[in-house]
């Protein structure tokens, strides 16, 4: 037995789910998600928690039992509290700037950068530019949209110039030796 797919979700107050065949909806107090979820899984709902059942034992249910408990317990914490992303820019002169709903990033490029944001993404632009708060309901979405940001100017491992997450850590590798 999956040891994350047999818990049970739990339902924060104001966060129902609704089942629709393989299609899940979530609503909650933030916004309301739809996701597919997994074939070989059965869900009920129980009032106040969602449990999951496999249909058989073969390797593909097995495998989809955790995935899709994981993937209901993203819907539901996103539609009741929300997900945080914040990226770091560092190096001399680079900074992110609004411009509507475009971010501009001069990274060293020759010109700045547009970045256009997904519907249901926020930002907050701290530290005269050098520091991206961004908030959204939808997990997924987030990350994808901070990993295409990262790719604008991926950090360097020498002078670690770039854009990167917070939690990220940089190898910094050594310089050229000089000769003595």
């Amino acid at each position: 037995m999956s040891r994350i797919g047999k818990q049970p979700v739990a339902l924060p107050k104001g966060v129902t789910v609704a089942l629709n065949g393989r299609q899940v909806e979530v609503k909650g107090p933030k916004g309301t998600l739809c996701r597919e979820m997994p074939a070989l899984v059965d869900m009920r709902v129980d009032g106040t928690s969602v449990t999951f059942t496999r249909q058989d034992e073969s390797r593909q249910a097995r495998a989809s039992h955790g995935l899709a408990r994981s993937l209901l317990k993203n819907l539901v914490i996103g539609v009741s509290e929300g997900y945080t992303r914040v990226m770091v820019i560092e190096g001399v002169g680079y900074r992110a700037e609004p411009e509507g709903k475009k971010l501009m990033f001069n990274v060293g490029y020759s010109k700045p950068v547009p970045f256009e944001l997904p519907e249901g993404i926020k930002v907050e632009i701290g530290d005269r530019g050098a520091k991206l708060t961004f908030t959204g309901i939808d997990k997924d979405q987030l990350g994808q949209m901070c990993a295409k940001i990262r790719a604008i100017r991926p950090p360097e491992p020498y002078k670690g110039k770039g854009i990167r997450l917070v939690t990220e850590k940089i190898r910094r590798k050594v310089g050229k030796a000089g000769t003595s």
